[in-house]
């Protein structure tokens, strides 16, 4: 049974802050709901205030139903603006915010730009508060306190590290704080690099106290939090440290799941290789079950199990990076894939695409299941999509489902390994590295065919078996194989502005799709703008007049 880790939070315990407002009446504001002093500070509610910290993790952070604008997943803010996928919908006046997105024309006024900042310092908030309430607490459990204040030091470096790769100069604002105006902060009150050395010093506060081991599903372990400085350290090419952090993980009780096509059902979430995830659930008694994937609702891919929302839809592009030799092996170039072509098993596991089973259904995905097919093509997701027999899925709106969104996973920990030591120069390493997850992909279960007697496709992977001397292809093999792997996982574009190659990916991209995808005629990135989102123009509004700097190019 999946622990139901979050609860309904029902009581304030600080004061909210998605945007400013420094007036004498919003200070003096009525609140609703507030405990007393001598009773906040009680253990019990202690706790609860930690649980709030956490119940933020998944982008909803109140009664609106739109987390999809701020979705733990990140499918808009790390898939949709890539070559990975398009918006989806129906058409680009459907959530247009995020078509803007699509086409590099973001504002600091689009609700996703605004909701995802609240929802992150919510989270910030949220921990800054229980911290404060944890340090004043005298009937607290000695011991315990020093694990839940690293497991809130672990959650406020998961809030940070998400709002610098989204939006890069940031204010940071520590458990001191108490009131609105603490709050509001100038953005670059300390250097990117003073930045990245606070949110590493949360993750290394948290490490030093974490368990091995949590009784409780959903709260950090040590070797989670070393997983997380490893990832800060790669967002900063410390190669070295990169290295050391991961052979630690590498190390731990994490693994790789034998079986990828098994990795992505709700019934296994939590296993060997989940090393932090977002605890979802639903039929939990928390009303229209926003503690389910609230955040990723419209990705359901139509057809005649699932609602028309249609969004997340899979681009040519990604598509044909999975064709391969009949020896196993990518083959490059954009070739647009036909039925008679190879390809990694992956693929089928990955995306919706016509005539190949989907899920468990006993039916053929077909391309009338896309919604607005003429803009957006014929594929749907399908990863992290749960089965309509699964009593995990939910039928009825919001049409959610309690499959957890995996933050970190050991298959991520061996690429960025692999990536650390191509970087340096030791490419039989990273080779070893990189054939680990294929050999995986070998040992699992391919999608068969409805019968069940045949695979569905002509399913082809090998590992790389010549030995790698040349920098540039070890690169291009590494860089792949990241993206292979963690497709529809809302990862790539982060990957790309970090590699330093998103103008030239996407610019390749955009010169092939365009040609396919009308609703892209306008896009066009930007180097020097487009690797980040603007600052929310509300609150560079809401704080003092110059104490924020927008970012480049908005």
């Amino acid at each position: 049974m999946k622990l139901i880790f979050k609860i309904k939070y029902t009581f304030l315990i600080g004061i909210a802050i998605p945007f400013f407002s420094c007036s004498d009446e919003y200070l003096e504001e009525t609140t609703y709901g507030e405990v007393a002093p001598s009773e906040i500070v009680k253990p019990q509610n202690i706790e609860r205030a930690i649980i709030s910290a956490y119940s933020v993790l998944n982008g909803q952070f109140d009664g609106a139903s739109n987390a999809y604008n701020s979705p733990d997943s990140n499918w808009s803010f790390g898939d949709v603006v890539s070559d990975d996928c398009y918006k989806g919908g129906g058409g680009t006046g459907d959530q247009n915010n995020i078509h803007q997105m699509e086409i590099y024309a973001t504002n600091p006024t689009i609700i996703d730009v605004e909701r995802k900042w609240s929802a992150l310092y919510e989270g910030v908030k949220r921990s800054n508060e229980a911290i404060r309430l944890l340090n004043t607490s005298e009937g607290f459990d000695v011991a315990l306190k020093r694990q839940r204040l690293a497991e809130l030091f672990f959650l406020r470096g998961h809030y940070y590290f998400e709002l610098k790769k989204i939006y890069n100069r940031i204010p940071y604002i520590d458990e001191t704080a108490e009131t609105v105006s603490d709050y509001a902060r100038s953005n670059t009150e300390f250097t990117s690099n003073e930045l990245w050395a606070k949110i590493e010093e949360n993750f290394q506060k948290a490490y030093d106290e974490l368990p091995e081991n949590q009784e409780e599903l959903g709260r950090p372990t040590k070797s989670a939090a070393k997983a997380y400085l490893a990832k800060c350290y790669l967002f900063q090419n410390k190669w070295e440290k990169v290295i050391e952090a991961t052979n630690e993980v590498m190390t731990s009780n994490y693994g790789l799941m034998d079986d990828f096509n098994q990795l992505f059902l709700p019934e296994n979430d939590n296993n060997m290789e989940v090393i932090f995830a977002v605890q979802h659930s639903v039929s939990d008694g928390q009303p229209r079950n926003y503690n389910g994937s609230i955040g990723d609702r419209l990705t359901a891919p139509g057809g005649p199990f699932y609602s028309q929302y249609g969004f997340h839809r899979p681009s040519q592009n990604l598509i044909n990076a999975f064709k391969t030799s009949s020896l196993g092996l990518p083959i490059k170039g954009n070739i647009d894939i036909v039925a008679d072509d190879f390809v990694d098993p992956r693929l089928d596991i990955t995306v919706g695409r016509p005539n190949i089973p989907y899920k468990d259904l006993g039916i053929l995905y077909q391309e009338n299941w896309a919604r607005d097919l003429a803009t957006y093509g014929s594929y749907g997701p399908k990863k992290r999509i749960v089965s309509a027999n699964s009593s995990f899925y939910v039928k009825t709106w919001p049409y959610v489902n309690a499959l957890n969104y995996y933050i970190i996973r050991y298959a991520e920990v061996i690429l960025w390994k692999a990536e650390a030591e191509m970087e340096l120069g030791n490419l039989e390493n990273a080779r070893a590295l990189v054939n680990q997850i294929r050999q995986r992909v070998i040992n699992s279960e391919k999608v068969k065919s409805l019968e069940g007697t045949a695979d569905a496709a002509k399913y082809s992977i090998a590992t790389y078996d010549e030995t790698w001397t040349n920098p540039e292809i070890a690169k291009a093999a590494v860089y792949l194989e990241t993206r292979l792997e963690l497709a529809m996982e809302g990862h790539r574009f982060f990957n790309l502005v970090r590699w330093g190659n998103a103008k030239a990916v996407i610019d390749d991209y955009l010169r092939i799709e365009k040609t396919k995808r009308s609703h892209l005629t306008n896009a066009e990135f930007i180097t020097g703008k487009n690797e980040y989102w603007p600052i929310p123009q509300r609150y560079i509004d809401g704080v003092l007049e110059g104490t924020v700097t927008q970012n480049n190019g908005y």
